[in-house]
């Protein structure tokens, strides 16, 4: 619940952000001369960048809990028993362990969204984000019946 908060209070700031940001570029457009409407209409590109961004970020979110909820339902979603320092950081080894088996698990089924979806957790216990990404995208396009990148 704590990150639901924490997203949607960064989502609103970014919001006010894109407005002043868009509001400085048409007052830079209603200067009138060459220079400041160029720059008035490129600072009015990145409020649109960045809501496209927050956009997709908020359809994955939302599409990645959706999944987790199913798998909630199912009883299949994957147990955090990982050890962890006094601090509370997984330990690295720990995490590389399970990684190991929930890749087995998604080379078995390849077009299971299950397979992917707890590998993605694993990626991200392991600390590689980028992957964990990758393949809970995965999971999501299975999932929905979307096609697969490789």
């Amino acid at each position: 619940m704590r990150a639901k908060i924490t997203y949607f209070a960064l989502a609103a700031v970014l919001v006010v952000y894109f407005v002043l940001v868009g509001s400085r570029g048409v007052l830079l457009i209603q200067q009138g001369t060459a220079l400041t409407i160029g720059f008035g209409a490129g600072v009015l590109v990145l409020p649109f960048i960045g809501a496209w961004f927050l956009w997709q970020s908020t359809k994955f979110a939302r599409a990645a809990n959706r999944l987790a909820r199913k798998l909630e339902t199912e009883g299949a979603l994957p147990v955090d028993n990982l050890a962890r320092t006094p601090g509370g950081r997984i330990i690295r080894d720990a995490a590389d362990a399970v990684f190991e088996e929930r890749r087995a698990e998604a080379e078995a089924a390849p077009d299971d969204w299950r397979t992917w979806f707890r590998l993605a957790v694993a990626y991200h216990d392991a600390r590689d984000t980028p992957r964990a990404r990758k393949a809970m995208q995965r999971a999501i396009n299975l999932h929905d019946g979307q096609p697969v990148r490789s």
